[in-house]
């Protein structure tokens, strides 16, 4: 992240993320959680680096997983303390239960929510759209369409939030979290009024009967919030009027705004009006009904539901996603959009200019694309591999995290979302339990995860006698998302702020789980016999048994060479097993020779695929060949 100087330069080229970090801090927050996920990762971090670079007093912590980041928040914000939680989309649906209950609070400090998005998907398991998210809590939401906007959307959703005494949904997607654009820099502005909670249970208790009143009020707020956004917000909600008669009319949210307007000033057309919405929920419906009835056709652009399009009171005409012109799924490229008005225009289709400058550029540095896998040395590929070699027909269960990538060593069968590969463990176990059938059932799970999601499923494991094992990787760091702590690791984000490890071995212990060992991950020949040793205990004893495979990810905490190693040619048969099971970057099939190689390019020198071959064909490079 690039350094700032006040004194130096009031503007700094800066990530969305961080612009929306630096909002954060400017704007007086004083308590910020977080549960890491691209595209979301970088504003904790950045919030951290701001605030003491400002010399901000606000907390600034990861949460556990995102349930807890945002009740963090929330209850700072009973306090008057302004606050923040920052996720991804998929994280809002851990964080939903008490998002749904505190959208009904009257809240004292202003409570911001960013929830990132990823249309496409880039790293998601879904494309979902937040907005839905924000109609369905019935809060305000902001969709930005480049950082600058949403470093500024930040200041609004906050004063938006205190004036009405709600949460405030700031729903930046991957393009602009992930773009570079030059930003203001302001001061640190002090913090509004006393932080003091007061005891008042018919505001901070969600009975029931509370919801009698909260309900309506809730109502009555979205309303007055629509006319708020109809009037005062036009620095986000404007219309970029066309010369002369319009052709068309396009409603454009988020980047979708900035892509159509990069499109149509390209190909000079300035017989086409846009109505830009930068507060999608509540819409502004009188804005947009006005806009309708003075085009002929008007297109609705905005990712990835048709959020804008639900609210409208009649949609005649209107072309969207509705009526499939615009896709239902995937990420609106510019090349996606060009393509939908070119046909609305009557214009030649776009050439895909691009696809094919990204193919000449492949064929002409002889790369050959392949599918995504783990890094070399990566601990979590030896471990897979050990699983597989003890219990080869076993059903292995998986989760969220970048040991997902296992499914290419044919070591994952089935990932949900994060934790479930321990209630899917139960699940297995059960049905054939259930169908009177017996298979061993190893699941994975990483340490981040493990604490994130893992720990309940684990307790009912132990309580109901479901008999699986459960294999944690730890690699000592949330690797998937950029690295960043866990309870495990016990590192802290502001300087001086000094955390607690917590011993994971421990907690299954306090899980109620019996048999639980913690081996060096690299060492395939004992993870293979600990395998083998959990499931029989797993089996005779009617219990979840738990295997630590720990080691450093090579990436983050880059570990000394541990050996040298070469195939040799005279004994490799070509069987590709090393290919198909072990899955790893340095190790290369020749097809014309039939033989593996290492790719030194990529080979890190960890050694485990020594193990790894049947024939003996991976060795040690002796001193004499070095």
């Amino acid at each position: 992240m690039t350094e700032v100087s006040r004194t130096v330069s009031t503007k700094a080229i800066l990530l969305g993320n961080e612009a929306i970090a630096r909002g954060i801090v400017e704007a007086g927050c004083l308590v910020a959680s977080a549960y890491p996920g691209t595209p979301s990762s970088e504003i904790l971090p950045a919030v951290a680096k701001f605030a003491d670079e400002l010399g901000s007093p606000m907390a600034v912590e990861w949460g556990v997983n995102e349930k807890v980041a945002f009740e963090v928040a929330a209850a700072a914000s009973f306090t008057g303390a302004r606050s923040c939680a920052v996720m991804k989309q998929v994280g809002l649906n851990v964080a939903a239960d008490p998002f749904m209950s505190a959208a009904h609070f009257q809240l004292k400090g202003g409570m911001l929510l960013v929830v990132a998005d990823d249309p496409g998907p880039h790293s998601s398991q879904t494309e979902q759209d937040s907005r839905y998210f924000a109609m369905f809590a019935k809060v305000p939401c902001f969709d930005p369409c480049s950082a600058a906007e949403a470093k500024e959307m930040v200041f609004d959703a906050f004063d938006l939030s205190e004036r009405f005494g709600i949460i405030t949904m700031l729903r930046p997607s991957v393009r602009v979290d992930h773009c570079r654009q030059d930003v203001e820099l302001g001061e640190l502005r002090p913090p509004k009024g006393q932080v003091k909670f007061e005891k008042e249970p018919s505001r901070w208790v969600c009975l029931p009967a509370s919801v009698k009143v909260n309900h309506p009020r809730l109502n009555a707020k979205v309303e007055e919030i629509r006319a708020a956004f109809e009037t005062e917000f036009g620095k986000y909600n404007y219309e970029v009027p066309s010369r002369g008669k319009s052709v068309l009319g396009i409603v454009a949210s988020g980047v979708c705004f900035s892509v159509v307007s990069d499109i149509l000033k390209e190909w000079g057309r300035e017989d086409v009006a846009v109505l830009k919405i930068g507060t999608p929920h509540p819409l502004p419906v009188k804005m947009v009904t006005d806009f309708i009835s003075r085009h002929p056709k008007v297109l609705f652009l905005e990712e990835t539901y048709p959020v804008m399009e639900m609210q409208l009171p009649d949609r005649t005409g209107i072309l969207g996603r509705w009526n499939g012109v615009v896709p239902g799924a995937g990420e609106l490229l510019p090349e996606v959009i060009a393509g939908i008005l070119a046909k609305i225009l009557g214009m030649d289709q776009p050439s895909g200019e691009g696809s094919s400058l990204l193919r000449e550029a492949l064929e002409d540095l002889k790369i050959t694309p392949r599918k995504p896998m783990l890094c070399p040395g990566c601990p979590h590929r030896a471990s897979y591999f050990s699983i597989r070699q003890a219990l080869p027909n076993a059903v292995n269960p998986s989760d969220i995290g970048c040991y997902t990538l296992g499914v290419n060593q044919k070591a994952v069968d089935a990932v949900v979302d994060m934790g479930a590969s321990v209630t899917m463990g139960s699940g297995f176990f059960l049905a054939h339990k259930a169908a009177g059938t017996e298979r061993p059932i190893v699941s994975t799970i990483g340490d981040s995860t493990f604490f994130h999601m893992g720990i309940p499923g684990l307790v009912s494991a132990v309580y109901n006698r479901h008999a699986f094992v459960l294999g944690i990787l730890d690699n000592s760091t949330t690797a998937m998302t950029g690295g960043q702590a866990n309870p495990a690791v016990g590192d802290k984000l502001r300087k001086g702020d000094e955390g607690r490890k917590v011993d994971i071995e421990a907690v299954c212990r306090g899980c109620g789980v019996t048999f639980v060992r913690t081996i060096e991950a690299y060492d395939v020949a004992a993870g293979k016999e600990a395998v083998k040793e959990a499931w029989e205990h797993a089996q005779s004893r009617s219990e979840p048994a738990v295997i630590i495979f720990r080691h450093p990810c090579m990436l983050l905490r880059p570990q000394q060479p541990v050996v040298q190693v070469k195939v040799d040619p005279e004994k490799c048969i070509g069987c590709k097993f090393c290919i198909n099971f072990f899955n790893c970057p340095g190790l290369v099939f020749d097809e014309t020779r039939s033989k593996a190689y290492i790719d030194e390019r990529f080979c890190v020198s960890c050694g485990v695929c020594i193990s790894v071959c049947p024939h003996g064909a991976i060795a040690e490079v002796s001193e004499e060949g070095k």
